[in-house]
């Protein structure tokens, strides 16, 4: 059996590429982490872990593809089931530092997000219908928009007063809007609508990770180092 990534392996490189990004990110947000404006560094500390934990899973799931030949799509919920409640309380993180919000909001963003992971799991694993699952998963999904865009969330954004804190949950919130989109498309295309290629499904994944965690970080570390230079925090 072949224990070597092959030049020519499009799916086991875009895992390599992606692992390799996620450490890269991981070392950049950490050391940059001090460098920035002191609202900012929670949020770049969690966006730290969540390249870290990615990075670490990415790894592993690479080696499986390339011992054999198989990459489940059901390993990726270990992944966003750390990594997704981090992002969307990044949010909320952002926000505590700049006005005053309820702790409501941390569980209604949590709540919502372990919902929309879980629900995709027991229906993609059979514990539940696949439909039900999707459903469930679909609604998470817009719960968490509804708080980001109409909710308790989206209004302490429009009165924070900070320029720079509304331009990552603007930005960010359109990657959690169109980038999360993926992953409710991906699972309807896999078991409700025919089947799809699993190695598209992967490499598709995989670049949505890449704007999903590491663009979603930069656009803070850029918010950041705006903040600094016009507070001088």
């Amino acid at each position: 059996m072949n224990k070597m990534l092959l030049p020519y392996d499009i799916v086991g490189g875009s895992f390599w590429l992606i692992s390799v990004g996620m450490i890269g990110a991981t070392l950049f947000f950490f050391f940059e982490r001090s460098k920035v404006s002191s609202r900012f560094h929670t949020p770049m500390t969690m966006i730290a872990v969540v390249c870290l934990m990615s990075s670490i899973h990415y790894f592993f799931v690479k080696n499986l593809w390339v011992v054999s030949g198989t990459a489940p799509t059901l390993l990726r919920y270990i992944d966003w089931f750390l990594n997704f409640p981090m992002l969307v309380l990044i949010f909320y993180a952002m926000l505590m530092s700049v006005v005053k919000v309820k702790q409501g909001m941390f569980w209604r963003l949590l709540v919502g997000t372990l919902v929309f992971v879980v629900a995709g799991f027991l229906g993609a694993a059979g514990y539940m219908s696949k439909t039900l699952g999707f459903i469930v998963w679909l609604a998470g999904w817009l719960y968490i928009l509804g708080e980001l865009y109409v909710g308790e969330a989206g209004r302490a954004n429009a009165r924070c007063g900070n320029e720079n804190v509304q331009m990552v949950f603007f930005s960010n919130r359109l990657i959690i809007t169109i980038g999360w989109a993926i992953y409710p498309m991906g699972y309807f295309i896999e078991h409700l609508g025919g089947g799809i290629d699993p190695n598209s499904v992967n490499v598709i994944y995989n670049l949505a990770d890449f704007l999903n965690k590491i663009v979603f970080g930069l656009i803070i570390y850029k918010a950041a180092i705006q903040d600094m230079r016009v507070n001088g925090q």
